[in-house]
């Protein structure tokens, strides 16, 4: 199936009228959340709220972006065909410019969030559709008038779709624009393994784990320990750390900790988006890393006051 069509030329990365777009090439996701006050109770019913909302961590991120001030963000991914229309309506009404390319044999990607009283949540995760990113999907045109390109970890997930992620990161390198790459999830990282996932990303500028996920790809429990672990394979590293903010790493050190505002959680489903967003939208503006890290910080504070992953 050929991919999306970029549209007209948007011109130069950068220029009189400012910072170039943000390219994210990832997933959309149906987000079935279910927020119980009990314990699910086996065998039986437990009473929830639960809604049906657009989500996936590479259009959140997207969304993320334009509300944190992003000129101009795109989204690249596969949707099945039984919920295209509504998603790329939901990502234009966020101000996302979407560059969906419809699958006919699966469906969209689906995840059911279980978030109990506490917030947190657990997911059940059916891929469909977004793992099926090809290689003929992408086209070096689409990095027309992108100034940086992020890559969602679930594509790495996938054989099909981690050749992709690998193509876009090439051509991305070869026509000077930086990558960034969030590992996504510690328990398909352990599926896939730490090494391969670290392979198959190099050459991104940043990586923008969370503590969990920087445990699983380096083994060390302390996440500035894994933080500087990591910075010896990328040039800058952004762990997360839910309430306790996030902390930087680049050449081998750790280079700034960043606390989070206090915030009274709802559900904590694209804290993580949020952040990536922010952190990026003010990366393009010519943000400093430590102040970038502060606006996202700020994001995922707003995030986990509300149910889903979107502003």
């Amino acid at each position: 199936m050929p991919g999306p069509d970029p549209g007209p030329d948007p011109g130069p990365a950068t220029g009189p009228g400012g910072p170039g777009a943000l390219l994210v090439v990832g997933d959309v996701v149906t987000d079935v959340v279910a927020r119980h006050r009990t314990p699910l109770a086996p065998a039986t019913d437990t009473a929830a709220e639960i809604r049906t909302l657009p989500g996936g961590a590479g259009a959140n991120v997207a969304c993320w972006a334009v509300r944190s001030g992003c000129p101009e963000a795109r989204l690249l991914a596969r949707v099945g065909t039984d919920s295209a229309v509504w998603h790329d309506l939901e990502l234009r009404r966020a101000g996302v410019r979407p560059l969906l390319v419809p699958d006919w044999e699966a469906p969209t990607a689906t995840v059911i969030a279980l978030v109990g009283a506490d917030a947190e949540r657990t997911f059940l995760t059916d891929s469909g559709a977004a793992l099926r990113l090809s290689p003929g999907d992408w086209s070096p045109r689409l990095l027309d008038g992108v100034a940086r390109v992020h890559l969602s970890g679930y594509l790495f997930f996938g054989d099909r779709s981690r050749e992709t992620a690998g193509r876009v990161l090439r051509d991305a390198a070869a026509a000077g624009v930086p990558v960034s790459v969030d590992p996504a999830s510690a328990g398909f990282l352990s599926e896939l393994g730490a090494e391969a996932f670290l392979a198959a990303a190099a050459g991104a500028e940043c990586l923008l784990p969370n503590a969990d996920e920087a445990r699983t790809l380096t083994g060390h429990a302390d996440p500035a320990t894994a933080a500087v672990a990591l910075s010896t394979r990328f040039p800058l590293v952004a762990v997360t750390l839910g309430a306790d903010g996030a902390l930087l790493a680049a050449d081998g050190r750790v280079t700034a900790r960043v606390p989070a505002p206090a915030a009274r959680p709802v559900d904590t489903t694209g804290a993580g988006d949020a952040f990536t967003g922010a952190f990026l939208a003010a990366r393009l503006t010519g943000t400093a890393p430590a102040g970038a890290a502060e606006a996202g910080c700020r994001a995922g504070a707003r995030a986990v006051t509300a149910v889903g992953g979107r502003p």
